[in-house]
């Protein structure tokens, strides 16, 4: 592991005890039955725990984060979409007009797209160009997605940007990703991380059929016998079976963990990408706030793996950050209920 990277996991700090006690102790000063907004106070809290600031000032400025990237995997058909999808839907992103785009500006989030490994050339005055593999990942069902060199520049890549959005005065960062095949990868790295079963983390992506299901179980299954990952070394596994756009995330979750910025964690990818970071940095994880449960088989099973329970079920398994930005609107209710909720001595309520 590269002395920077090393660096930026030593900085990782625990959570801010002090600043957690005061919003709890506000929170029960203010006009309404001790515990009564439920999760919402506990998010208060969590979110005072990582800013080291008991009552926020003001909404958090926020921003999106999808990092794009292709996968050699698809060679084997594990997708129900080709891989020209990719760039195709990053010039989508920087065009405003995905999922992704709509949720953002409704939730008053920016959008920033990061080409990590997007197969091709791609120009958008926009776009961040970021690549570590022009190509994309090779087929890991017939060897190793990229050298562990390469996955240390794209975790690199990921840690870079979190410091940078950082000084632009970012608060409150979400992880978005977009790569067609990369629910393979995910599963794999789920499956060698958690020691799971590969039909297990297998699920069925962007709607595979039955046949597809079976021929991304079998491109799983090869993968680990062919690349024989190490569930004790995740920056092994993430070389060996993963993604670059997974590595960029995981980057991202440590950089802004040092930083003491929250990390809205988005679906399936994302979630096994804040796995990788985690197993890094165990400290890591406190920095996270799982936004929603995805209808992708091995979420949860990535969630248990974490000791993390979502805010949402709806559902959703696009991806792109989309479950994420929706819980925006959520973190800033809890900031403003600290900020701007009257306590019963200055409403002259009466304590129950």
């Amino acid at each position: 592991m590269t002395t920077w990277i090393q660096s930026v996991i030593d900085g990782i700090g625990p959570l801010d005890e002090r600043a957690m006690r005061e919003a709890e102790e506000r929170l029960g000063q203010l006009t309404k039955p001790p515990g009564s907004l439920g999760r919402l106070e506990a998010l208060a809290v969590r979110l005072a725990g990582i800013t080291g600031v008991a009552v926020p000032p003001a909404p958090l400025k926020k921003a999106v984060v999808v990092m794009a990237a292709d996968h050699g995997v698809c060679e084997e058909g594990v997708s129900a979409f080709p891989q020209e999808v990719t760039p195709q839907m990053v010039l989508n992103f920087l065009n405003g007009g995905a999922a992704i785009n709509v949720l953002s500006r409704q939730t008053g989030a920016d959008v920033v797209c990061v080409d990590i490994g997007v197969k091709g050339e791609l120009k958008h005055e926009k776009l961040l160009s970021r690549k570590v593999r022009p190509q994309g990942t090779a087929n890991i069902a017939r060897g190793p997605a990229m050298s562990r060199g390469e996955a240390e520049r794209a975790i690199s890549v990921g840690m870079e940007l979190a410091v940078e959005l950082y000084g632009q005065g970012y608060r409150l960062l979400a992880t978005g990703e977009m790569g067609i095949g990369n629910t393979t990868p995910s599963a794999a790295l789920l499956a060698v991380l958690a020691g799971l079963d590969v039909k297990e983390a297998v699920g069925r992506g962007t709607g595979v059929n039955e046949e597809g299901l079976l021929r991304k179980q079998d491109a799983v299954l090869r993968a680990i016998e062919t690349n024989r990952p190490d569930p004790g070394d995740a920056m092994d596994a993430l070389a060996k079976v993963g993604g670059l756009e997974i590595a960029g995330l995981a980057g991202l979750i440590l950089g802004a963990a040092a930083k003491r910025c929250p990390v809205v964690v988005d679906g399936f990818i994302s979630s096994v990408a804040a796995l990788v970071a985690c197993r890094m940095a165990p400290s890591a994880r406190d920095y996270l706030i799982p936004s929603h449960l995805s209808g992708e088989r091995g979420h949860r099973l990535v969630l248990q793996e974490l000791g993390l329970e979502p805010m949402l079920h709806l559902e959703m398994r696009l991806g792109e950050g989309t479950g994420a930005a929706l819980c925006f609107p959520l973190i800033d209710a809890a900031g403003g209920v600290l900020r701007e909720m009257a306590t019963f001595d200055s409403a002259g309520v009466s304590r129950g």
